[in-house]
């Protein structure tokens, strides 16, 4: 196998490359909504990339320019270099990847580049004295096709949460796990997930751009070990009515530079938290309904976000409360509290990561900077609780719809600016033609409910 490229010295690992079998190398990066692009080169043109980038014609991608200014380059991020495991050197085609930054003709990085909005926030907490470190779990399905080969919501197994004996998909995740850790991804734990045909693998907390890296890499990767098995993988918040959607619940903190510790932990403070993290927090749940568009981007993922499925519809936070939209998780006995973290649950693995945890980092950061305050926990179960109660409690709900979601997103200047005016702008147009097609569209519901009543 080609060795994975972590030092400085592209051109060592351009020829180790070259020795292992690696003849063509794919430049990737993403579109604004999240789907991975990539221009294949042969392995000879990396070093020429690496010095002087690619050019590509951006017109065509998803809000990235208009057809007069269309020409961009993309610069190779070597310490993402990595052989493709089911394209190796071995083969005939044997292929790497690598993760690039798009720039302008100019040579200034691509405002409409979801990986330059990342490193704008990481920056920004740079600047204040902290690493931001992040930790998603993405939830899937595995998907049989049908008859015709075409993909439909019926899942390979009966198995639940943990189950194992009705559990058809261990061998497949198995796969996808050495998939995962042949492109350096540390893969802590995979399991069978609450509903039927729904799993999850989590890998290794970092800091959050080589962590928003790895997740586009899980997505991509998923897929196509799937495949592989006759199987599909999807990221679909709500794939099937009446059960569990899958949700990509994103663990996070800030580490201090100079006191090289994590800024969240107190041990003599309720929860474990420091005043920091009660900040952080507190920035989330003020923006939660402002960034709930770019962590839950689809028409569908509002159809995940409601009541009795464990996803949060409340702006809230505590401990043991699933219904919450943060969780402070327990930190197991005999570890430090460093470990110390914020789980936010309400993002959902269709969100491209890079604008995601751009949004959560830049929500958290302005309750840093604000100081503001942490509301009281709520460790009850909101389910259960009646519509006085929780408007006695002036407990918010998250948006109920794209639309709303949309409307709430124009309305937040913290949000819009960590999106950056382009990105927002083709952001916004995108997803409310989205909304727009689907308000607008007669469903089988409707006719079923309606036509021979009316």
């Amino acid at each position: 196998m080609a060795p994975r490229a972590e030092g400085p010295d592209p051109v060592a690992a351009i020829r180790a490359a070259e020795a292992a079998g690696i003849r063509f190398v794919q430049l990737q990066f993403t579109d604004i909504i999240g789907h991975v692009k990539a221009v294949t080169i042969p392995i000879h043109q990396l070093e020429g990339s690496v010095t002087h980038g690619t050019w590509f014609d951006g017109s065509s991608i998803e809000g990235f320019t208009r057809i007069a200014e269309s020409d961009q380059y993309l610069m190779p991020d070597m310490a993402t270099f990595s052989e493709i495991p089911w394209q190796r050197g071995d083969g005939p085609r044997g292929t790497a990847r690598v993760i690039c930054d798009v720039f302008t003709p100019r040579g200034e990085p691509f405002v409409g580049d979801p990986r330059h909005v990342l490193r704008r926030q990481v920056e920004r907490a740079r600047k204040l004295g902290y690493v931001v470190n992040m930790g998603p779990e993405l939830e899937f399905f595995l998907f049989r096709r049908d008859e015709d080969g075409k993909v439909t919501p019926l899942p390979h197994d009966l198995a639940g949460y943990f189950d194992f004996s009705t559990d058809l998909a261990q061998e497949v995740r198995q796969d996808m796990v050495d998939a995962l850790e042949a492109f350096g991804i540390r893969v802590e734990a995979a399991h069978h997930e609450v509903a039927a045909g729904q799993h999850e693998i989590d890998f290794e907390y970092a800091d959050a751009l080589r962590t928003a890296d790895n997740a586009i890499t899980f997505k991509f990767t998923l897929k196509a070990v799937a495949q592989q098995h006759g199987l599909y993988a999807t990221f679909m918040p709500k794939p099937i009515h009446g059960i569990n959607g899958s949700g990509m619940h994103t663990h996070q903190s800030l580490w201090s530079i100079a006191d090289e510790r994590n800024a969240f932990a107190d041990p003599e403070a309720p929860y474990g938290l420091s005043d920091l993290a009660k900040s952080y927090m507190a920035g989330i749940l003020l923006h939660a309904r402002g960034m709930s568009a770019v962590l839950a981007p689809l028409v569908n993922s509002y159809k995940r976000l409601v009541p009795g499925y464990e996803a949060p519809t409340y702006i809230t936070w505590g401990r043991t409360n699933r219904s919450a939209l943060i969780r402070v998780p327990m930190i197991s006995p005999g570890k430090s509290v460093e470990g110390t973290r914020a789980e936010v649950r309400c993002p959902d693995p269709a969100s491209n990561t890079y604008l995601a945890f751009a949004a959560m980092i830049a929500a958290g950061l302005d309750g840093v900077e604000k100081g503001l305050t942490l509301s009281a926990p709520v460790e009850e179960s909101l389910f259960e609780m009646d519509r006085a109660t929780i408007a006695a409690k002036s407990i918010r709900e998250l948006p109920g719809t794209l639309g709303e979601a949309l409307d709430e997103l124009e309305r937040d200047e913290v949000v819009h600016e960590a999106l950056g005016d382009h990105v927002y702008g083709h952001f916004v147009e995108a997803k409310r033609a989205e909304w727009d097609a689907y308000r607008t569209q007669v469903s089988d519901w409707e006719v079923e409910r309606y036509l021979d009543q009316f």
